[in-house]
């Protein structure tokens, strides 16, 4: 699986490559299908390093109540 940062990169270059609207149709749909996965195994990794946090902060005692705020929350919710 990449890395957090190289998917960040390969997603802000697919974004530039969209917005520029000179890619055909079929290049945007692939373009848009890789986009999805980047975007899917980025907050995979996030989520995974945001439970590594809530972890290391109650092994400290200190789990406040203001945990690691998640993208997910940000998100409409999910049912």
């Amino acid at each position: 699986m990449p890395k957090f940062e190289e998917c960040l990169q390969r997603l802000e270059k697919i974004v530039q490559e969209l917005e520029k609207g000179e890619v055909p149709l079929e290049k945007s749909l692939t373009l848009f299908e890789e986009g999805m996965q980047l975007s899917s195994s980025c907050r995979k990794e996030l989520e995974q390093a945001e439970g590594k946090v809530e972890v290391l902060l109650k092994k400290n005692g200190k789990l406040q109540a203001e945990p690691f705020e998640s993208l997910t929350e940000k998100s409409p919710a999910r049912h």
